[in-house]
């Protein structure tokens, strides 16, 4: 029997204008998927011309220019269904969908979704569960000891993964892709056989307990902040947020 991270999985990445799920903004997009372990991916890419001003911050880590967006970039409405169609086409196909820090690219997209669309990423799914799998709650409950940051560029050290040209949309995707394949291999006596639809709900769990955990220590730092327990995506604030 074929495990999951043996077999078809799609991943999912953005760049940004910044860090603020409700407000910013999404300027680039990919979609990738690999059949099998080693297989050539297949990428599908989106530039986006936001609307707004790209800050400098922004610019610094991936690179995109106001000038650069504006002159080929294509408009957010058609590029925000585009990408939300195809993640329902990989969902309807039961492909596992591998997103780094989750509720961060899922809930931007349904958010610009709302804005451009008057839509959100549910309506797409069509009622099709999400199954996605998160390199970073799934390597830091696999190996919760582990000191250390755990961002992607870190995971890739950490399971030999090749990350070049970090910030790029694609090339993020592909890594994480092969983090999580990496992830599945090395703690797979640990997972008793479970299946990617039940890794996807335990997550949720696993990610609540992270959550609160970093709240905690937060707290005891004496530098209070709330940390959302929800995975793999925010719901949308009320309108009086």
């Amino acid at each position: 029997m074929t495990e999951w991270f043996d077999g078809p999985l799609a991943a999912f990445d953005t760049e940004t204008t910044g860090v603020d799920v409700e407000e910013d903004r999404i300027v680039s997009a990919a979609v990738v998927v690999q059949d099998t372990p080693g297989g050539r991916p297949r990428i599908t890419r989106w530039l986006v011309n936001p609307g707004i001003p790209v800050p400098p911050a922004a610019t610094e880590v991936h690179g995109l220019t106001d000038d650069h967006l504006q002159r080929n970039g294509r408009w957010p409405a058609p590029v925000m269904e585009e990408i939300a169609r195809s993640l329902a086409e990989h969902c309807a196909a039961s492909r596992p969908l591998v997103v780094m820090n989750a509720p961060f690219d899922l809930t931007i997209l349904d958010r610009e979704l709302r804005r451009h669309r008057a839509s959100s990423l549910a309506r797409y799914l069509q009622n099709t569960p999400l199954c996605v799998l998160d390199p970073r709650v799934l390597d830091k409950h696999l190996d919760r000891y582990r000191k250390g940051r755990r961002t992607l560029t870190d995971l890739c050290e950490q399971y030999e993964v090749v990350l070049d040209g970090a910030h790029d949309a694609a090339v993020d995707a592909v890594a994480a892709l092969e983090v999580v394949r990496a992830v599945g291999r090395r703690f797979a006596s640990r997972m008793e056989r479970l299946s990617a639809a039940e890794l996807h709900t335990l997550q949720a769990v696993w990610h609540a307990a992270q959550a609160r955990g970093l709240q905690a220590w937060f707290a005891r730092s004496g530098t209070p902040e709330i940390v959302d327990t929800s995975w793999p995506l925010r719901p949308e604030l009320p309108a009086a947020a």
